[in-house]
């Protein structure tokens, strides 16, 4: 970086001239004192985060063109913070921020070196909503929590060529807003997939696309409600995430007991729920399906009049039994059916479908109109192109030989190291539960004692209402074999040591 002196001058020339770039007015720096005003402003936003390390500032000559000043004072100006160790040039990759000055606490003494930042207990007794949010932030080397798929396995290479080949077919039209309801492209591909997959047989018009099963909630309890409908019964034990989005929404939420067969449907039909949320195909947590009886009891309850919202959580995920057919597919007039690519693709992709009866579309998608105008088109065209072309279908066999394998592995940690435990839901899924009968102990406590361990899992007890045994609920498909039974082990070693206290 070279040197230059200010040209008092240039005070008449820049007047009102300023850059987006940090808001800077150049009109507001003292004559003759320019460099040094912008050095000042650089090294403010670094101490202060607003340009972080690693970020980059803007070429010489593009922010003295915005500020009408010589390209000398801006190159002296980084100069400065150059040789502070603030910046770095890096030739054609820039100037980049590589050092935040070091900044005294104001008026507090400073904690030990060796003392970690303080973190709230997600556990503890003055834990704060949302709990899972809360345990998903604390850092952990094993995380065994329910939900997440093999995000290892996510298929970048066919998701780059998909999208190579959506946008070399895109006009500049394409890149306006979408239609709120979805694309009708990946709607129509939607409707195959459900085919296909479920047995479902939807038009694309009925077809929402979301933003995942967490909105699709959301916006049925925003329906529902301007409906009438203010209680939804759930399972108990059920999705704890579930249930606070429906609360979320207003609505007042009813649990009714969950055993091997499912829900008990007779205790729905005597309660005053006129809606009830579902997990049929693979019920979280346990892992029941719910029986042939039940369905038609059911079915027989929504034929009356009420409404099922059925989560198809964990549906593609099966292992030693058969598919299970969709309650969409055997009465659509009374079932909104929820779907996603969360645990087949990732979550971050925030990508999936809802299928409600004829009378409360129209509703739905006006909803959806002003909840964020619809998802982002590209992603939605990119998975379209996935699920036509069969990638999709063949990324889900290969998960599903992974999910298969380490489910084993975990099995068999179990089976070593808490051999007191009752293993429920192993056939499907990406998670299965545990329970510990007659245990004298807290699952909150046997989970917040894995924590120093370096492990993280729910307790059962976050997805419960109603009092029961204590339990785990252990995701197997986001670690490896050898981290899953690290895992279990640490969780062994909580728990002889809640035992033996």
């Amino acid at each position: 970086m070279g040197r230059s002196k200010e040209n008092a001058s240039e005070g008449s020339r820049t007047g009102g001239a300023g850059s987006d770039f940090l808001q800077l007015d150049i009109g507001r720096a003292p004559a003759g004192g320019r460099t040094e005003w912008l050095a000042d402003r650089l090294r403010a936003a670094i101490a202060d985060g607003t340009l972080p390390v690693g970020s980059r500032l803007p070429a010489t000559r593009v922010l003295a063109a915005e500020l009408r000043v010589s390209r000398g004072l801006v190159t002296e100006a980084y100069q400065r913070l150059a040789e502070t160790g603030q910046v770095s040039g890096r030739g054609r990759g820039g100037t980049i921020v590589v050092a935040a000055p070091v900044v005294a606490a104001a008026s507090s003494p400073a904690a030990p070196a060796t003392d970690p930042p303080a973190r709230a207990d997600p556990f503890g007794p003055r834990a704060r909503e949302p709990l899972v949010d809360a345990l998903r932030a604390v850092p952990c080397r094993i995380d065994l929590s329910p939900g997440v798929p093999d995000l290892t396995a996510f298929p970048r290479t066919a998701w780059l060529q998909a999208e190579r080949r959506v946008l070399a077919g895109l006009t500049p039209a394409d890149f306006g807003y979408g239609n709120p309801q979805g694309t009708p492209a990946l709607r129509e591909a939607i409707a195959g997939w459900l085919a296909r997959g479920r047995g479902i047989r939807a038009d694309p018009g009925e077809v929402v696309v979301v933003a995942g099963v967490a909105q699709a909630l959301g916006l049925l309890a925003q329906v529902l409600y301007a409906d009438g409908v203010r209680c939804v019964a759930v399972e108990d034990p059920g999705s704890l995430g579930a249930r606070r989005q429906l609360e979320h929404g207003g609505m007042r939420t009813l649990p009714v007991r969950v055993d091997a067969g499912g829900i008990d449907t007779r205790a729905l039909a005597a309660g005053p729920a006129r809606a009830v949320l579902l997990t049929p195909a693979h019920q979280f947590p346990t892992g029941a399906v719910l029986d042939g009886e039940r369905r038609r009891e059911l079915l027989g309850w929504a034929a009356g009049g009420g409404i099922v919202i059925e989560d198809d959580y964990d549906a593609e995920h099966r292992y030693d039994r058969a598919p299970v057919p969709a309650l969409r597919a055997l009465l659509p007039e009374a079932v909104c059916y929820a779907g996603s690519v969360s645990k087949i693709l990732a979550p971050a992709l925030r990508l999936g479908w809802l299928l409600v009866p004829p009378r409360h579309l129209d509703a739905v998608i006006e909803a959806k109109r002003y909840a964020d105008l619809g998802n982002p088109v590209l992603a939605q065209l990119v998975l379209a192109r996935l699920m036509e072309s069969g990638e999709l279908e063949r990324h889900l066999r290969f998960v599903r030989r992974r999910h298969r394998a380490r489910r084993d592995a975990m099995l068999r940690a179990i089976a070593a190291e808490l051999p007191g435990a009752r293993v429920h839901g192993a056939a499907a899924g990406l998670h299965l539960t545990v329970t510990f009968d007659g245990a004298g102990f807290d699952d909150t406590a046997l989970a917040s004692a894995a924590l120093p361990l370096g492990v993280k899992a729910h307790p059962l007890s976050w997805h419960r209402l109603a009092p029961g045994p204590p339990g785990l609920v252990l995701g197997y498909a986001a670690g490896t074999a050898g981290e899953i039974e690290e895992g279990v082990a640490a969780f062994g070693t909580a728990l002889r040591g809640l035992t033996r206290a």
